[in-house]
């Protein structure tokens, strides 16, 4: 009987040595902090804004001055850093809201949105507000396409703010097919206006979108098959849709 008890529980531990790879693999992460844009280029990454319908003839308009949030050291490198400007103007007060867009389309001429690499677990930015009461969304689209409206949350304040958001769980990211890893886009940022605040003549300004995102992938002979930018490059346009 203790024979067999010693038998048995070598064979367990043999058992959990040879399992702990496999899922230790499964738990292995990756996780980096990404900046999808901080604006210092515009003429390569340009944005673009529109308003709802009582915006007032001529706006928004976007500017991108030489700016930063003392939390980066302001400009004490020489560097000609930037932010992204919206300059807003409505006609009425209500629920008014203005997109930000980032300006890249396909050959149909949509809106493709910035891709954003790995499993993301949040999305932060930096928002200039002058304690309007407005608030603020951002607009994500997961790999089968649908939009997932994420909230920001408030800038009623003053000044700088970093403004940060947790991506859920349930918005799909993964799959057990190769490609593994099913990415999100980035589309755009909604600000919205509340009913009882004046949107007569107000400037918000933006600085450092980014991610932090698990950007681990299991190796295996081929995977250099398996990537989105592969099946484009051999099959062509692949945005029918995962399949």
């Amino acid at each position: 009987m203790r024979r067999a008890s010693l038998v048995f529980g070598l064979f367990i531990l043999i058992s959990i040595l040879f399992a702990f790879p496999i899922a230790s693999d499964e738990r292995t992460q990756n996780l980096v902090s990404i900046v999808l844009d901080d604006f210092d280029n515009p003429e390569q990454s340009p944005w673009i804004a529109f308003g709802s319908k009582f915006i007032t003839e001529g706006f928004p308009r976007v500017s991108y001055p030489s700016a930063r949030p003392e939390a980066f050291g302001a400009n004490r490198d020489g560097t000609d850093y930037k932010v992204l400007g919206v300059w807003g103007k409505f006609d009425r007060m209500g629920y008014n809201f203005i997109e930000i867009v980032p300006d890249r389309k396909d050959a149909n001429g949509e809106f493709t949105g910035i891709p954003i690499p790995g499993r993301v677990r949040s999305m932060d930015l930096w928002v200039w507000g002058s304690n309007h009461d407005f608030y603020m969304e951002v607009h994500i689209k997961d790999a089968r396409g649908f939009i997932h409206v994420l909230d920001l949350g408030s800038i009623l304040f003053e000044g700088w703010r970093n403004l940060r958001v947790d991506i859920p769980g349930t918005i799909v990211q993964g799959r057990r097919q190769v490609p593994q890893i099913e990415p999100l886009t980035l589309m755009r940022f909604v600000l919205w206006t509340r009913p009882n605040e004046r949107v007569d003549n107000f400037y918000v300004y933006f600085d450092q979108i980014k991610v932090l995102t698990d950007v681990f992938v299991t190796r295996f002979d081929g995977d250099d098959l398996a990537t989105l930018e592969a099946k484009e490059q051999i099959w062509g346009d692949s945005s029918g849709g995962v399949q």
